[in-house]
């Protein structure tokens, strides 16, 4: 299995290297990476790789998903890793593991191939965190349902082909005992594509608004039971947490390699400024931190494979992986010194993708929640 994750993560790199990263400032600045690139991961077998075979996908060990992630986080590739993360981890795997089999081969071998762009319609301008307040509302109406709302923040947003929408379908009960989900394919009428939204970071990243005005949808598009569409969620959340918190150290990975590289060649008072204690005690404090979420993150991906990471492990990983990241993306850009400000150093690009990671998935706040209540338990 090693050998073999090697040789996949070398042809990860190839294809980083020869299509990515010559590419990558251009689309930082155009804030969108092109629809065409999704075709392209697809021809090269680098979209939902742990998707069995009936349905295109490769049936892959779930490492592989993740050696794709790593690659692409540690290459500072965070604009087009992270879409790929929800497409392929989280959009692909909630219709595997609760989609009807007509619901499975409609969608899941488009999204292998690129076809069929995938993202998951959540946070509402209103809700936030709380996915117990959301307003999107889907009213039953003959056999169809009726969605009117709104989201935000919806990763994907602009090309996504179908995105899964989580709508109150019963008002009359608390958030969590109403809510469903449901597959709406982005050409049906009343679908309307907000703008894609400005942000301090991952520019290249689509993040945007979507509407929905009387969108019709039939009852067979509800992905799981009606009304349980927040227990779909929450049975996904250990997944999507670790997929965050592996990214992170893999970004850190990153950012330690390109700093080390720079202080080595950087003078300062006639020598490398590796020479001076401040900053090799710097970068040993950095590499053990590194290091110690390294370890985390592996007995967590073991986990994951044996269906045995809890809310609490998970919560663990994501708050403080990501967190970790933040300190290493400091620490690195400080070592850099004014051209660490300047957008042609990629730290810089480093230090501001790595801000978002303490908030989406879930904050750092609740995640310390979500572990207080195992710790109190």
């Amino acid at each position: 299995m090693t050998e073999e994750l090697e040789l996949f993560r070398a042809n990860v790199g190839r294809f980083v290297a020869e299509e990515v990263l010559p590419n990558y400032p251009q689309w930082e600045k155009d804030e969108i990476f092109p629809r065409s690139l999704w075709n392209k991961l697809g021809e090269q077998g680098l979209l939902a790789v742990d998707i069995p075979e009936e349905y295109g996908g490769c049936g892959s060990d779930f490492l592989f998903s993740m050696t794709i992630q790593e690659v692409f986080a540690r290459a500072n590739c965070g604009s087009v890793g992270g879409p790929m993360a929800v497409h392929s981890d989280i959009v692909a795997h909630y219709l595997l593991n609760h989609g009807t089999e007509a619901q499975k081969q409609a969608y899941l071998p488009g999204m292998v191939s690129g076809d069929c762009v995938g993202a998951v319609a959540m946070t509402e301008p209103g809700a936030g965190s709380d996915l117990q307040g959301v307003r999107t509302a889907a009213r039953r109406d003959g056999s169809d349902y009726l969605i009117n709302g709104s989201k935000t923040f919806i990763t994907n947003g602009q090309h996504c082909d179908m995105v899964i929408v989580v709508a109150r379908t019963n008002p009359d009960v608390s958030g969590a005992k109403g809510t469903s989900l449901f597959m709406v394919d982005s050409d049906l009428p009343g679908f309307q594509r907000g703008r894609n939204l400005e942000k301090i970071g991952l520019h290249a990243s689509d993040t945007s608004e979507l509407f929905f005005q009387d969108v019709r949808v039939p009852a067979t598009a509800i992905l799981g039971k009606l009304d349980q569409g927040f227990a779909v969620l929450m049975s996904e959340l250990q997944r999507e947490r670790l997929v965050l918190a592996i990214g992170a150290v893999a970004a850190a990975e990153g950012m330690l390699e390109d700093t080390v590289a720079y202080v080595k060649e950087r003078k300062a008072f006639g020598a490398p400024i590796s020479s001076l204690q401040n900053t090799r005690f710097k970068l040993a404090e950095v590499a053990t931190d590194i290091r110690v979420h390294r370890s985390f993150v592996e007995e967590c991906k073991a986990l994951l494979k044996r269906g045995e990471l809890d809310v609490a492990t998970a919560s663990m990983a994501k708050v403080s992986c990501t967190e970790m990241q933040g300190r290493v993306a400091d620490v690195c850009l400080q070592l850099f010194g004014g051209y660490g400000y300047m957008r042609e150093y990629g730290i810089s690009r480093a230090f501001v993708d790595a801000r978002v990671q303490r908030i989406y998935g879930g904050t750092s706040e609740i995640m310390k929640e979500l572990i207080s209540r195992s710790v109190l338990a």
